[in-house]
């Protein structure tokens, strides 16, 4: 168990630069905080996009097993 912890530590601490990336528009009083920034700023579109099409493509694919679960 202490070997898992030491791992987990060290893989957290080593991607540390990763997770504290900075990048501008946040702190910015003309609109870092809005909507729009999640969708135009590339470091933030990435991961709401992929969610936007994940979410997509599930409810099509529950959509479709249930269409053929009831024929």
């Amino acid at each position: 168990m202490k070997k898992i912890i030491i791992i987990v530590f060290t893989l957290f601490i080593i991607s540390m630069p990763l997770i504290s990336l900075a990048h501008p528009g946040h702190g910015d009083p003309s609109g870092g905080y809005t909507i729009i920034h999640y969708f135009t700023e590339p470091m933030h579109a990435v991961f709401t996009y992929g969610i936007i099409l994940s979410a997509i493509t599930y409810i099509l694919y529950s959509r479709k097993r249930k269409q053929s679960e009831n024929i």
